[in-house]
């Protein structure tokens, strides 16, 4: 039976509208697209399982910054007053080290005032007073240079002990002198020119008899020897009153285990033996 002219010519637009490109993913079988949709679901969960390179990961976390570069929210304000006298501290003690270097502007004066830090080191009283002791023959001379000498022991000890927990730095980065590591004077806090300074001056005032200028000299000694180590850069003020403080502190514990004239002289006659028989 032939067919009707007018849906013959329908077919014919039909199949070449569906040949255009656009529609060129109709004409293909069920089976092909199920195949690639199956190869797509392969493909997807292929890449999830793959593991993620690193720079992914680092770029994912968060990076974590340093406690100390982490800025407290609400602070307290002890925190807040302690920051604050530390930071004024530490200001005044950059301020005042006027013969850090000799290009300063005290650094004219430098040697002077480094001689003057001399005069409260450790070894130089040690020295002096070991000098004074050989020289020595009345048992009260004796018995006063002996509790001194275990007073200046004492305070070198403490104060080392102190500076090794505490360990602070000066205010300007400067590395120790020879003298004073062997006096183990190695950090800033506390000071301890100031507190030998404060010690000695109080230990010669309650047991020597001095004339009222002489009094007052001992007195501007101590506290020029303990403000030479801040002029010379190496010692905070907070330092060096607490030096001062920790001398006077000495000084009470050395009046309240003071040796007596006879145990003085045991120590002698001990120390005597010894040395003898050695040579």
């Amino acid at each position: 039976m032939p067919l009707n002219p007018s849906l013959s010519k329908a077919k014919d637009r039909s199949s070449s509208v569906l040949g255009r490109p656009e529609f060129l993913s109709l004409n293909q079988p069920l089976r092909n697209s199920r195949a690639s949709r199956r190869a797509n679901h392969w493909r997807t969960h292929q890449c999830e399982n793959l593991p993620e390179p690193e720079s992914t990961k680092e770029r994912k976390e968060p990076t974590r910054l340093p406690d100390e570069d982490c800025m407290l929210l609400n602070p307290s304000f002890k925190g807040i007053a302690i920051n604050s006298l530390l930071a004024i501290d530490i200001c005044l003690s950059k301020r005042l080290g006027v013969c850090v270097h000799s290009s300063s502007s005290w650094g004219s004066v430098r040697s002077m005032v480094t001689l003057l830090a001399l005069t409260g080191h450790g070894l130089t009283w040690i020295c002096g007073t070991l000098v004074c002791l050989m020289q020595s023959n009345t048992p009260a001379g004796q018995e006063v240079l002996i509790n001194l000498l275990i007073a200046l022991v004492l305070d070198i000890l403490t104060v080392a002990g102190v500076q090794k927990l505490v360990r602070r730095k000066g205010p300007w980065d400067m590395s120790p002198g020879f003298l004073d590591c062997v006096a183990l004077d190695t950090y800033a806090f506390p000071a301890a020119h100031a507190s030998r300074a404060a010690m000695v001056s109080k230990f010669l005032l309650s047991h020597l008899v001095l004339a009222v200028p002489l009094r007052v000299l001992l007195v501007l000694w101590a506290f020029l020897a303990g403000v030479s180590r801040v002029l010379l850069g190496q010692h905070h003020l907070t330092d060096t009153a607490c030096g001062f403080a920790l001398g006077f502190l000495h000084f009470r514990l050395m009046e309240s285990v003071w040796l007596s004239s006879s145990a003085c002289q045991t120590l002698i006659s001990v120390g005597t033996f010894s040395w003898g028989s050695s040579n």
